[in-house]
């Protein structure tokens, strides 16, 4: 019997992405992408480890496959590798690598798991990115004729397209502050990459219902909500600007057509708005997706430094501890409050668009162990429940929550951090390929299965 009592429809399932897992970086005529690229460069990724063969999962997907009907999980999230299908971004399809989907796809189906497809999470072809990436805008066509393909393609068993992962880290970590893939230090092109990625989805979300494409389509944002800590009213403006840089930027466009005004304004006193040419904003306010994705992790806690001193991340963000909190591997405050929070928001702000939870996990060191040599990881349990509460909660309270996929199926390779942090489900041994299932692993499938018997 299942402790936290679900509707029985609810979708639980696990989520990871392409490059994070796949591996065969250079096999059967993938091209390069950027992250083959940046994580090739020395000093950009911790002890310099790379995606090459990550969890070798483009040769071992019948064996994940495998594990994941173990663990009763009902939808499976992960991206397709844009490059493994068209090498160069644009022109002749690689065979080989569109018919790894298929198979990949095909075994999802045959173990009863709904495979929920991301097209963009963040491995974008070099070769587009040597034409300026997000921030040439002919790279909007080049996106939707890929997403188009996968449509048609795939489309008789995929019936769940998300078009882009958190594009605000796309943008920000990737042209702003050049921390991820491709590694751009420019506020002015983050802000059009941010642009080009909103009307790449829109424009992809209208192929869809043109091909009069089967199931739904929607995007994924990370989302947090944010906490004025010193409740003042300098601290309430510092917490209100933070809201629009991370979620109204990206949330108001997608579902309201529209960029927030305060947020714009402070981009254009800035000299960093994007340009945005005639008929852009209507066709991102006319092809309105089918549901939110919400990846989230962590609240922000904003600080006062100050009314006449401006922004300030390290002086305003997360830059006080919090007495007794939980913090992860990744540094991140565990809030589990914040979810419900997040979710009742999005509902009161933007009307009841279906959402699912698409990313929420725990990076930890797992390094207990049970007598059979098995991870012994009781936090990451007490996280997934803890959770699930705050989903309930929200189900409860009116909020059409449809899903949840915990973040990660498997410990993968973390982007910058490497294999450095383990939010598996799964353990990896990097060396040997080996696949064990943690507790928490054992604890999910169970609870799935008891789950979907008490409803």
């Amino acid at each position: 019997m299942a402790e936290i009592q679900l509707p029985k429809d609810f979708l639980l399932g696990a989520a990871t992405s392409s490059y994070q897992i796949e591996g065969g970086w250079n096999e059967s005529g993938k091209g390069l992408s950027i992250w083959d690229t940046f994580s090739h460069t020395p000093g950009k990724i911790y002890n310099n480890e790379n995606g090459d063969i990550a969890c070798d999962h483009y040769n071992r997907y019948k064996e994940d496959v495998t594990i994941m009907k173990e663990l009763n999980l009902k939808g499976y999230r992960f991206s397709i590798s844009w490059p493994r299908i068209f090498p160069k971004g644009r022109g002749e399809v690689n065979e080989t690598g569109a018919r790894f989907y298929d198979n990949l796809i095909n075994e999802l189906v045959s173990a009863g798991i709904e495979p929920c497809v991301t097209l963009y999470h963040w491995d974008l072809p070099q070769a587009l990115s040597d034409e300026g990436g997000w921030v040439n805008r002919r790279i909007i066509n080049d996106f939707v004729e890929y997403a188009r393909f996968c449509f048609k393609r795939y489309g008789d068993r995929v019936k769940k397209w998300a078009t882009f992962n958190e594009a605000y880290i796309v943008a920000h970590l990737g042209y702003e502050i050049g921390r991820f893939a491709p590694g751009i230090t420019d506020p002015r092109k983050a802000s059009q990459v941010s642009h080009h990625i909103n009307l790449a989805h829109a424009m992809a979300v209208a192929s869809f219902r043109e091909i009069k494409a089967a199931g739904e389509i929607g995007i994924v944002h990370c989302m947090s909500p944010v906490h004025n800590m010193d409740r003042t009213e300098s601290g309430a403006q510092k917490a209100r600007y933070m809201d629009g840089i991370w979620n109204r930027w990206y949330s108001d466009p997608t579902l309201l057509g529209i960029y927030p005004e305060d947020i714009m304004n402070n981009k254009k006193n800035q000299g960093t708005a994007p340009e945005i040419m005639p008929g852009d904003m209507d066709i991102i306010k006319h092809n309105r997706c089918d549901f939110l994705g919400i990846n989230y992790y962590f609240r922000f806690r904003v600080y006062d430094n100050g009314p006449d001193k401006p922004f300030d991340w390290s002086e305003c963000v997360n830059c006080k501890e919090v007495p007794g909190a939980k913090i992860s591997e990744m540094g991140w405050e565990v809030y589990p409050e914040g979810l419900y929070e997040l979710v009742k928001r999005i509902d009161s702000d933007y009307g009841k668009i279906p959402l699912y939870i698409m990313e929420n996990g725990i990076a930890l060191k797992d390094d207990k162990y049970l007598s059979d040599g098995s991870i012994d990881d009781d936090e990451r349990i007490s996280y997934i429940k803890s959770h699930l509460e705050s989903c309930l909660k929200s189900i409860n309270d009116g909020v059409n929550l449809r899903g949840y996929y915990y973040w990660s199926l498997m410990d993968n390779f973390e982007w910058a951090s490497g294999y450095s942090k383990k939010f598996g489900l799964v353990k990896i041994d990097h060396k040997t390929l080996e696949r064990s299932v943690k507790k928490s692993g054992k604890w999910y499938g169970e609870f799935i299965k008891g789950h979907l018997k008490s409803v």
